[in-house]
């Protein structure tokens, strides 16, 4: 009984892990889509913020200054994709890949140039974990503290950060001034234009948000828990986080259970490996993506975007 326990505790752990680089780009995506704009670029937008957590890191020796170089190299990749859909009016989808397809072949480049290496970066110090004096407190709770400490001691900062945003992206799209400004310029972009709402600054500041967020989620990745930046090391993650959105309905909270349960097939791929059952690596490695296309196939339920999601605003338009 008591190993069970132990699996299990460390199977939650590690969904809340993996879960947490897609509840940031997840989030991201709310706000993009929730302003009108979809943002498939969230993956080179994770890719940018998973190197540049490195590299900053690297180059300061402090994984907090290199989670900021990672958030503003997100959101300035945003602006870009910003540029192109809202004052270009570029086709969304297309710009996203290329996005994504930029952001790859820049990264590439940069471990090549800074690094002098192939495919690969330097190692340098991941985030902290939570404090020992917390863990220890656990431990001492009688019956379940050496679940409770075993279970955040397998968290990291991330994980937090990923709960209070979810809180924070809840209350400011739902219950300030911002958030109504937001979602009336992805629902009916014309009225909101009416009333005085400057619907391009309103787009442009989700991107960005959604830029940051998304680069927030890479460093997740990379300064978060393996500690160096490899190419491909996104590996659809962005694309992961995109599905998660759709399947929470363009809300944080749905966004961030979806997440958990994309979190958890992965984590599970992972701990189930050491039942020693004699099934192909495959098919543990391709449960996020099962889930993912089922979320996109509808068979998870009805849902419904914003009304003006992914169509160009031209001002004075009928």
């Amino acid at each position: 009984m008591d190993s069970i326990l132990i699996f299990v505790v460390a199977l939650l752990a590690a969904t809340m892990r993996m879960a947490t680089p897609l509840i940031f780009a997840g989030l991201g995506g709310v706000f993009s889509e929730r302003s009108g704009v979809v943002n498939i670029g969230l993956e080179g937008m994770m890719t940018i913020g998973a190197f540049f957590a490195v590299w900053v890191t690297f180059k300061t020796g402090s994984p907090w200054i290199g989670l900021l170089g990672a958030i503003v190299a997100g959101a300035i990749l945003s602006l870009l994709h910003a540029f192109l859909s809202i004052t270009l009016k570029a086709d969304q989808v297309i710009s996203g890949t290329a996005i994504n397809l930029f952001a790859a072949a820049l990264c590439a480049f940069l471990i090549q140039t800074l690094f002098h290496k192939g495919g690969q970066t330097d190692s340098v110090a991941t985030l902290p974990g939570l404090p020992n004096w917390l863990i220890d407190g656990l431990d001492k709770i009688p019956l379940i503290g050496k679940y409770l400490s075993d279970f955040i001691g397998g968290l990291n900062w991330f994980v937090v950060f990923a709960l209070i945003l979810v809180a924070a992206s809840t209350f400011i799209i739902y219950k300030t001034p911002l958030g109504l400004r937001i979602r009336s310029v992805g629902e009916h972009p014309k009225a909101a234009d009416t009333l005085g709402i400057n619907v391009y600054t309103m787009r442009y500041l989700c991107v960005a948000i959604s830029g940051a967020l998304a680069g927030f989620g890479g460093a997740a990745l990379s300064i978060g828990i393996a500690g160096i930046y490899s190419n491909g090391m996104v590996a659809g993650k962005g694309f992961i986080a995109l599905a998660a959105m759709i399947f929470g309905n363009w809300k944080p909270k749905g966004t961030m259970l979806a997440c958990l349960l994309f979190g958890f097939a992965e984590a599970f791929q992972i701990k189930a490996q050491g039942f020693g059952w004699n099934l192909p690596t495959e098919i543990y490695s391709s449960l996020p993506y099962v889930l993912t296309m089922l979320a996109l196939s509808g068979l998870v339920g009805k849902t419904t975007p914003p009304r003006a999601d992914g169509v160009p605003y031209e001002k004075g338009s009928r």
